[in-house]
């Protein structure tokens, strides 16, 4: 049985085949009795930054692991791995017809998860596949012609596609280690089953949405593209239908409902059909782009290193005297800043990364927490309605053009003035950045920047551009749902992923697709339903 060493540490100037060599030298054995060494974890511990240090935890096996316990009884980084059970796929209980809307990755899992389990599953998405997205997006950023349904928001993967493709996650899952594997054989590097901060990058994104969307295929899934879901048929308080954009009735036992957190017109729906939703707290800023190089600088102590990732950030801070949260969120080293807009005459901006994260500025939202009280919730809607007064504010502010606001960090401090410097496109215009934001919002994160620059001395520069408006950080709403996955209103369907409310991200999506797609294979009857 294979044993576990956590936390071996290599210095920046030392190669990884000295893992076998430090691994002897801990337990007072030799290298060479190390059977089938492997790494199972890699990270960056920079806390000290005159001693980088790249950590690793490896598994392997020598010929007697019982005496090399004794021997180490008690050793804090030492212990016997247990065999990993693989989570079962029992199969259906009788034929099951499922409905996904959504091709982010919520429904994408939902939708493998449920045919690995021999339902009828089609999946039917709004925007287009990723081999005609990706011209329309790059359409967009050279010319600004904008596509109300195939941009960043909509499309085979979601917003995902083009995003950092970060696969972290807080949530505990027995699934977890499953979809990073699935990703792998769809392409994604199999970096990612080792890296303590995995990501995919958007360039590779693109090739496992095809690989995935084969596997799909040879399970017997029916993909739709281009197809709106506009209606609920409801018999009885259980939904038996989806009524798509060309009046087209698609019956159902269960819909799955993935729609991302941009799809306003199916909230709108939504609310018009009694689904149970209320307003929930979201956040909202903009986007701050440095140079690579400085960030780098600030959080190494080196502007580039073979052995060093392009560096990332993570900052908080609480405002005393509002209570409210300032963070930094969905930080893309080495990346990219894009308009996301889902909407005509609206503005807003997302970040992303390609798989070297080689680009010449790093960028990362700061954002403001927004609480129901901020937009008079008296209905679950109130948030996104927020949401558009802003970014049609933005908007104009840009220019009514689609290019972004922007204002130099130091300019939006009130300490001097400095260039814009972005990698956002169609462009950038400057603005300042006070009219296109809630007060709220600017406050907070002017009080929060000096706390952000002592933490990461350098982080205030006149090299810093800020672009906005960040409105999309999670859905401004909760689709109500129950224990069993259900909507507390109406049966048969299933709200999940980051549109509902439910997750945060790729990975969190993913898993909440899976399931959701469990609580549908347990749900089904025995016997005849139909």
């Amino acid at each position: 049985m294979p044993l576990l060493l956590r936390e071996i540490a290599l210095n920046l100037d030392e190669d990884e085949a000295l893992l076998s060599e430090k691994v002897g030298q801990e337990l007072g054995i030799s290298p060479e009795s190390l059977i089938k060494l492997s790494i199972v974890r890699r990270g960056i511990d920079a806390r000290r930054k005159s001693r980088i240090l790249r950590v690793f935890n490896v598994e392997f096996e020598v010929a007697d692991e019982d005496a090399l316990l004794r021997r180490h009884a008690g050793h804090p980084r030492l212990q016997k791995i247990e065999p990993r059970l693989r989570p079962s796929i029992a199969p259906l209980k009788q034929p099951w017809r499922v409905v996904v809307v959504g091709m982010g990755p919520a429904g994408l899992f939902a939708a493998w998860r449920l045919a690995r389990s021999g339902a009828e599953v089609t999946v039917v998405e709004r925007g287009r596949r990723v081999e005609t997205r990706v011209p329309d997006i790059r359409r967009f950023r050279s010319e600004g012609i904008f596509d109300p349904d195939s941009n960043i928001a909509f499309g085979e993967g979601g917003a995902g596609t083009f995003s950092d493709g970060k696969l972290t996650t807080r949530v505990k899952h027995p699934w977890h280690r499953q979809v990073l594997q699935i990703l792998v054989d769809c392409g994604a590097p199999e970096d990612i089953l080792i890296d303590a901060k995995p990501h995919v990058g958007t360039d590779r994104l693109r090739l496992v949405l095809i690989r995935f969307r084969q596997m799909l295929i040879n399970l017997g899934v029916t993909i739709r593209y281009e197809t709106r879901l506009d209606g609920l048929k409801v018999k009885a308080g259980r939904v038996t239908a989806g009524i798509l954009g060309n009046g087209e009735e698609l019956p159902c036992d269960s819909l799955v409902l993935a729609c991302g957190h941009s799809a306003r017109d199916t909230y709108e729906m939504l609310q018009a059909s009694g689904v149970a939703m209320e307003a929930k707290p979201f956040a909202v800023g903009v986007r701050v782009e440095h140079p690579a190089e400085l960030i780098n600088a600030i959080q190494y102590g080196h502007a580039r290193h073979p052995h060093l990732p392009t560096a990332e950030y993570a900052l908080t801070w609480n405002d005393p005297q509002t209570g409210r949260g300032v963070y930094s969120f969905c930080m893309c080293p080495g990346g990219e800043v894009v308009v996301a807009s889902s909407e005509p005459g609206g503005m807003v901006v997302n970040g992303m990364s390609y798989l070297r994260r080689d680009g010449d500025l790093s960028n990362s939202a700061l954002v403001v927490a927004v609480r129901p009280e901020d937009f008079d919730a008296q209905d679950a809607l109130a948030g996104m309605r927020f949401q558009r007064r802003w970014e049609q504010q933005a908007f104009r502010l840009g220019g009514g053009d689609f290019h972004a606001p922007a204002q130099n960090l130091l300019n939006f401090l009130g300490r001097g003035k400095g260039p814009l410097c972005s990698s956002c496109r169609p462009g950038v215009r400057e603005a300042d950045l006070s009219d296109g934001l809630p007060m709220a919002v600017t406050t907070g994160l002017r009080r929060a920047l000096p706390h952000f620059d002592r933490r990461m001395r350098g982080f205030i520069t006149a090299e810093a551009t800020l672009v906005g408006i960040e409105t999309r950080t999670s859905a401004p709403l909760r689709i109500l749902r129950g224990a069993n996955g259900q909507s507390v209103s109406h049966a048969g369907l299933f709200p999940a992923g980051e549109g509902a409310g439910y997750a945060g991200g790729i990975m969190s999506a993913a898993l909440d697709g899976i399931t959701i797609g469990e609580h549908i294979i347990s749900s089904v009857p025995t016997g005849s339903y139909r």
